[in-house]
């Protein structure tokens, strides 16, 4: 196991990873961002997802996410994922990608996304990280986690402007296992509203290799596809995604969730989930 519906006073939603080394990201897309909460506001997210090679396929859901706006630039975020590991079993990518298949609980995510700069005028964009802290709390013996402590260390930029969104960044995996590696990742997303019901876009991501023990024994660069579907604003939507290997390590990734946020300032709410801090 390798690494949008808003939704009121509840959790729900679909999200991708990269199990074994599992790369959590902003859903429904792998490259994340670095605008945080409003103060005092919540999301909440069901979600399921997979991410494959043809080494193994790693299916995860039910998951769950929380994330809290402690200030209006500081972010809190925990993940509970359970998911499964399929080995492809192929003698032609020995010694990776054999044994039997597992379920149950995956290594569960805690994180801290602060930004260090607010967008301001046509050109200054929001400027913050999103540092992940993996706990070992998926079973190493049964490959359902790393069975140690793992950390990923970004650095994310965005900027708003009318409908459209763009962000994007890079970071440093630092895995400390046997057959798992450091490796660096990086993304860059194109967002678009459309009217009041959908906001569709895609983006550039791609990792380095992660180690035998993943599914990504060697490096890629993926093209992904997906959006947003407003099924009440403010409050909740769909998240879908679906993407594949442009260069490199054949893979793919697709993704959908049940997205909610809610806060005790109901005019910010009523922005949607993109541009709640957004400058246009």
């Amino acid at each position: 196991m390798r690494g949008f519906l808003n939704f009121s006073r509840f959790v729900l939603a679909l999200l991708l990873i990269q199990p074994a080394a599992i790369l959590w990201a902003g859903p429904p897309f792998q490259t994340d961002d670095p605008e945080p909460l409003d103060a005092g506001h919540f999301e909440a997210y069901a979600f399921g997802s997979v991410d494959g090679t043809p080494i193994e396929t790693d299916p995860l859901g039910p998951a769950f996410e929380m994330n809290f706006g402690a200030t209006d630039n500081l972010f809190l975020h925990l993940i509970v994922p359970f998911g499964a590991i399929e080995p492809s079993n192929n003698p032609r990518y020995f010694p990776s990608g054999t044994g039997p298949s597992a379920f149950g609980l995956i290594d569960t995510e805690i994180g801290i996304k602060y930004r260090f700069f607010k967008q301001h005028g046509k050109y200054f964009p929001d400027i913050g990280t999103f540092d992940m802290i993996e706990i070992p709390t998926g079973s190493y013996a049964k490959g359902l986690g790393v069975g140690k402590v793992w950390y990923k260390l970004p650095l994310w930029v965005q900027k708003n402007w009318g409908p459209w969104t763009t962000y994007g960044g890079a970071g440093y995996a630092v895995v400390p296992q046997t057959d798992y590696r450091n490796y660096p990742f990086g993304g860059w997303l194109l967002l678009r509203d459309f009217g009041e019901k959908w906001t569709l876009g895609g983006e550039v991501f791609s990792h380095g290799a992660e180690g035998l023990a993943t599914p990504q024994t060697r490096a890629a660069a993926m093209v992904d596809l997906g959006g947003y579907y407003y099924i009440r604003n403010p409050g909740w939507q769909i998240l879908f995604c679906y993407g594949h290997t442009a260069v490199g390590q054949r893979e793919n990734y697709a993704y959908l969730g049940l997205y909610h946020t809610w806060g005790p300032d109901k005019k910010k709410d009523t922005a949607g989930f993109l541009h709640r801090d957004a400058t246009f």
